[in-house]
This record gives C-alpha cells, sequence and structure tokens, in this order.
C-alpha cells in the first residue's frame, strides 16, 4: 500500500495525486478511528469491489479526527490543531490504522491533514475533485455517513449527485453490525465497583425499561459499532465488549520509562507507559491482557514514532525525517509538505506475553508520595526479568479484573498481585485455546 501525506492549502484545496496509468479508483473515506468491524467491512467492500472492476482501492484518511480539530478550534479561536497535537481521545493513533488498512488489501492511502479551511469544502466540491482529479468511479460509505460542509453530504444527498451527474456511483454497505445502543449525552468515566467484567446496563431490560433507563441518563442512539460507543464502553472497563466490536483487543501504545521502581522491589517489575499514551485510555481499574514489545524505540522518540517508520519519501533529501514527519500527519503547510510514501512497515513483536494491567493513581502509595498522575503500567507474567526502559511496547486490554483499591502496605498489595497475575494467565490460555478452536 502506498501513502500520500497531504496537506490543504489556507483555502481548503488539496493537491491530490492522480492515480497511475489511468486507472480508475474505488474509493472511501473516513477518519477509521478504532478500525472496528463496521470500518473493516466498508474498507473489505471496497478492495472487493476493486478486484472486480480492476481497478484502484483508495482510502481517504482524515487526520486528527474532525471532532477533535473542531474542539480544538472552538477553543482556540479557529485554529489548526498544531503539530504535535496529541489527542487522548482517539482509539489509536493514524500510523496503527494505517497497518490495519493495509492488511485488509487497500492499493492507496491519502492522509489529509483535517484543517477548518478544508472543513469548510462542500461534498459536491470534495466528491467532483474525487472523480476528475483522482479517477474516482465507485464511492463505498457505511450506512449512516456524512460528509462535507456542515455534514450535507448524507447518503440521500450523494446518491442524488451520483445519479444526476452519472459519473461516478455509490455503494452502501451494510456495516451495522449488531445493531444500536443507547449513550448517555454526558458521561464521564466510571470505575466498576466490583470485580469482573462489567455487564451491559441495557442487557436483559425490555423495551419499557429501556425508555426508562434513556429518560434517565438523557441517552441518545449510536450504534453498537461506532467510535463513540467503543470510548463509552472503554470508559466504564467494558474491555470484552469493545473486543467483539473491534475483532480484536483494544490496545494503547507508547515507550516504556523508570517509574517509581516500587515493583521491582516487592517482586513484580512492571513495564511504565510513558506519556504521550498512544490510544484511549480505558477507565481505572486491573486488566487482563497483554504486553507486546517491539524492541528498542527509534531514535530515543515515542512509539507512535516508531511505527512510523517507513519507507523514505520521494523528497526525503530534502525534507525532515520519515519518522520525524510521521510522528504528525497534522503538522502545519508550512512544517510538513505534502510527501508520498511507498510502503507501511509492519512491526513484527519481538515478544508477547499475558500481562495484568494497572490503570489508575497508585492508591496504595499516592498519599505517601504525594503523586497522583494516572498511569498505565503492565506486569508481563514471565519467569524472566525484563528490561524493558525504552523499549516501544503495546498493552493490549483483555478483560476488567477487578477495581483499583487502597492496601494497608507492600505485602498486601503483592499478594493481590499475585492473584492479579495468575488470573491474567489463565485468562490468556481461556483465549488462546478458544482462538485454537474457532480456527478448527
Amino acid at each position: 500500500m502506498t501513502i500520500d501525506w497531504l496537506v490543504p492549502d489556507e483555502r481548503g484545496t488539496v493537491a491530490w495525486p492522480a492515480l497511475p496509468d489511468g486507472k480508475k479508483g474505488v474509493l472511501t473515506i473516513g477518519s477509521f478511528d478504532g478500525m472496528h468491524q463496521g470500518h473493516q467491512a466498508v474498507l473489505r467492500r471496497t478492495v472487493e469491489l476493486a478486484h472486480e472492476l480492476k481497478a484502484i482501492s483508495v482510502a481517504v484518511v482524515l487526520d486528527p479526527r474532525p471532532a477533535a480539530a473542531h474542539a480544538y478550534a472552538a477553543a482556540h479561536d479557529g485554529a489548526d490543531a498544531p503539530a504535535g497535537f496529541h489527542d487522548p481521545d482517539a482509539l489509536m493513533p493514524v500510523e496503527r490504522r494505517l497497518e490495519l488498512i493495509e492488511a485488509l488489501g487497500i492499493d492507496r492511502t491519502f492522509v489529509v491533514r483535517y484543517t477548518m479551511p478544508f472543513a469548510k469544502v462542500s461534498y459536491v466540491s470534495f466528491l467532483g475533485q474525487m472523480v476528475g482529479k483522482v479517477g474516482m468511479r465507485t464511492l463505498v460509505l457505511g450506512s449512516d455517513a456524512q460528509m462535507g460542509a456542515g455534514k450535507q453530504g448524507d447518503l440521500k444527498a450523494i446518491r442524488n449527485l451520483a445519479l444526476a451527474t452519472g459519473v461516478f456511483e455509490l455503494e452502501v454497505v451494510d456495516d451495522a453490525g449488531p445493531g444500536t445502543t443507547r449513550i448517555p449525552f454526558e458521561w464521564k468515566p466510571q470505575m466498576p465497583a466490583a470485580p469482573g467484567e462489567p455487564a451491559d446496563p441495557l442487557e436483559g431490560l425490555n423495551k419499557a425499561q429501556r425508555r426508562t433507563w434513556s429518560k434517565k441518563h438523557h441517552a441518545h442512539e449510536a450504534r453498537v459499532w461506532s467510535s463513540s460507543n467503543i470510548r463509552y464502553m472503554l470508559a466504564n472497563g467494558r474491555v470484552r465488549d469493545v473486543r467483539e466490536a473491534l475483532g480484536r483487543p483494544h490496545a494503547v501504545e507508547s515507550v516504556v520509562v523508570h517509574g517509581e521502581q516500587r515493583g521491582h522491589t516487592i517482586g513484580f517489575p512492571t513495564a511504565n507507559l510513558g506519556d504521550p499514551v498512544h490510544g484511549y485510555v480505558p477507565v481505572d481499574g486491573v486488566y487482563s491482557g497483554w504486553l507486546v514489545d517491539f524492541g528498542m524505540a527509534q531514535d530515543g522518540t515515542d512509539g507512535a514514532v516508531a511505527d512510523a517508520t517507513n519507507t523514505a519519501s520521494s523528497d526525503a533529501t530534502d525534507t525532515a525525517s520519515a519518522n520525524a514527519a510521521a510522528t504528525d500527519a497534522a503538522a502545519a503547510p508550512s512544517a510538513s509538505p505534502n510527501r508520498h510514501e511507498d510502503a507501511v512497515m509492519v512491526r513484527k513483536p519481538v515478544n508477547r506475553w499475558p500481562a495484568a494491567i494497572s490503570v489508575g493513581t497508585k492508591e496504595t502509595f499516592s498519599e505517601a508520595t504525594g503523586l497522583k498522575e494516572r498511569v498505565v503500567e503492565a506486569y508481563a507474567c514471565t519467569k524472566d526479568w525484563l528490561e524493558l526502559y525504552g523499549h516501544d511496547v503495546r498493552v493490549e486490554f483483555g478483560g476488567f479484573l477487578r477495581p483499583q483499591v487502597k492496601f494497608a502496605g507492600e505485602q498486601e498489595l503483592a499478594d493481590q498481585l499475585a492473584k492479579d497475575a495468575e488470573a491474567s494467565r489463565k485468562a490468556a490460555e481461556q483465549d488462546e485455546q478458544a482462538n485454537q478452536d474457532g480456527q478448527e
């Protein structure tokens, strides 16, 4: 898969590359945050149609997320998010999205810097550019897609445009999956009060009871397979439900940094993730899951940079290094010119261990240390003594084990950590067995 990183000018105009050799394109567009199963269905259909039509499959990826870009602009007098902008509500960094998009077979991806001028481009103008400059002949969208200024390009409007012009066709994918659920309009992360995977609060309710719950929580309808619902579930510790929506465990990434070294002293050395953590961090608690090691982060930089090490761009000799440029696809036009990359480098794990994962503020020691920072740390369930400082790692969340509690002292904490590690080992074994059974 080839990648073009594109920055709109001050008018929102993008210098769209044409497809090679007069080829036509089957195109889809979105931020694809989380790459959940609905996104995957749309991208798979894009690839299928391209093969059928002997065309090139193209994904237009918006980064940063439009919601995050608009929120930043609203808080900063309409300014675009700057280089280095970190979006803590993003489910995954753009580099990880590209890995997963490539794995689905997309031929070419345009990563478009989402700016306020670009946001003002109408859907008619945008689609006209896709046809006239890129060579789009088929547009593939999900069943609730919207695009263009004011989100005026809904499916009805796009279908009417396709019929009126006759220059492209619209294919709508049934990506609804399990259907819809209800999410409160305003919610805050809520740590489960009891051990074990929390249940969906709507599970088992009849229609009348669901209406009552919705009224009480001022809830709105959302798709189960949606980034907003996935964030809501993660904020309530429902990582197994999230796994169903994603088709894989939710994960966060960063570089391992030195912590308080307390884990070493009690026999449970943990990998502490440094700031920024890339990916949405679930609510506080202790989780089972996995610690994935990709080796030493390149140039001592964070995980997103190491993840974005691609083959050199065609103009690498007179631009910043590919690593530095890929750190922030959302850089300002003057700092990040358009560039072309020939491939995504898919990182290969060095090791993957079952892990007990802690998210929170270390209640047992925070009063004494005065440290209230929220941290993510993972204890790898292995007999080997690991030294992972400076390593690029991914932490994958398998299941919610228990809420964070304050222990009387180090020994009580160590005893509980041993139980957490054993529970994580058993959960990993069960998952591995379930995967094997599913492949038979």
